[in-house]
């Protein structure tokens, strides 16, 4: 097996330590994998030999390829009328129960054709892979009707067959109550517990997610929906707390979840089962950010308790209509006061953890070789510098890109 090997390079592992630094490093990698890290110097003369190819990386920054694991990337329309009400005093609630918020997307999301989606989700996807994201998860919720979740889910499949990108699919019926079952949401619920197993079985399903929230569903519906999905096997988010403290923190840690996402308002208790499931806390600073929230997600209190802490963009068209995971490194800093290098283990380690996935995140033999070379020295300076994007190349299971 021949193999490509990127040399002297400043390689940030995200294994050990703050960064996991490696000075003067060398990446192997055959196929899709690593095959070997380490100081260039202790390089083993056997993988130069075999090497088609050896790129000098002139000192450049290396880490593993981005991942954006939680986005709402396949929609139609946007919401821009939205955000000048809210500047004029509505609050994201008012706007919902005025009929817009989430079912206004709906009904544009609806009304465009499978095509027309991809069309319009593609340059978002195109944006965050310019910034090195290579794994990227995309929620349904926009479609809230079998035929209409059904075309979301083939759209975002689609991107990940036409993109050098790893696409995760995750179905979220469980977004808001559709125009057609209003004042009926426990029959709602019923719906999309119908629509889960038929999704699941033609193979576009990843994971369940729900929106446990006063405007959204009880935890009472949460927990059925989470126990069709576990009845399938299929691994269950959640976006919780972020409106409310509504025991969804707890009750997703019960099913092991794989993350909750918000937590603006997430407490003692939740945040301890989270811990005890090993859940994932992914935090939102774009929607936080463009909400004008200010109850800060509780860091502390996440660390005190050893959560892994992921960051993402939250690419949705209400309340975070971001294709930067860059800025949202950034964000998590100035906004949360997470450390760059938690920020950026937020967007490798811990948001792979997030998706499931234990392949990726971290550069090491045995990984997938999806990594990142910067035009930086640090890796502070992925989330110090906002609005910049020093990506020189990506490298997705072993392919330059």
């Amino acid at each position: 097996m021949s193999v490509r090997i990127w040399e002297r390079a400043r390689i940030a592992t995200m294994e050990g330590g703050e960064y996991g630094l490696v000075e003067d490093g060398a990446i192997v990698a055959g196929g899709e994998s690593i095959e070997w890290v380490g100081p260039s110097r202790e390089l083993p003369p056997e993988w130069r030999d075999r090497a088609a190819s050896v790129e000098d990386c002139g000192g450049a920054l290396v880490t593993p390829g981005l991942i954006d694991c939680h986005t709402h990337l396949v929609y139609g329309g946007h919401r821009a009328n939205e955000f000048e009400l809210r500047l004029k005093g509505a609050t994201y609630e008012d706007i919902a129960r005025g009929g817009g918020g989430i079912i206004s997307t709906v009904r544009a999301t609806r009304e465009a054709s499978e095509t027309q989606l991809l069309e319009q989700a593609e340059p978002r996807l195109k944006a965050l892979m310019a910034e090195g994201v290579t794994t990227i998860e995309i929620k349904t919720g926009y479609g809230l009707a079998l035929e209409h979740e059904r075309k979301c889910l083939r759209v975002a499949r689609a991107l990940g067959e036409r993109h050098p990108v790893d696409v995760r699919t995750t179905f979220l019926g469980a977004h808001a109550v559709p125009p057609e079952f209003s004042g009926r949401a426990d029959d709602y619920v019923a719906e999309v517990i119908r629509m889960l197993r038929d999704l699941h079985g033609e193979g576009l399903v990843d994971a369940v997610d729900a929106f446990c929230e006063r405007i959204a569903f009880t935890p009472t519906h949460t927990r059925q929906v989470f126990e069709a999905a576990q009845a399938l096997g299929v691994p269950v988010k959640l976006h919780a707390e972020q409106l409310s403290d509504s025991g969804g923190a707890q009750l997703a840690a019960a099913f092991g979840a794989l993350s909750c996402d918000h937590l603006e308002w997430l407490g003692e208790e939740g945040a301890r089962a989270m811990a005890q499931a090993g859940t994932v806390a992914v935090l939102l600073p774009g929607a936080f950010y463009f909400l004008r929230e200010t109850r800060v997600p509780p860091v502390d209190l996440l660390r005190r308790h050893g959560v892994p802490i992921a960051v993402s963009t939250d690419c949705n068209p209400g309340s975070s209509p971001c294709t930067s995971l860059l800025l949202m490194l950034n964000m998590a800093c100035t906004l949360f006061r997470l450390t760059p290098a938690e920020a950026l283990a937020g967007a490798t380690r811990h948001a792979a953890r997030a998706l499931g996935l234990a392949d990726r995140g971290v550069l090491a033999a045995g990984r997938r070789a999806d990594f990142v070379l910067w035009d930086v020295s640090h890796p502070a300076q992925l989330a110090y510098a906002f609005g910049a994007n020093p990506c020189r190349q990506v490298v997705h299971k072993g392919q330059p890109l």
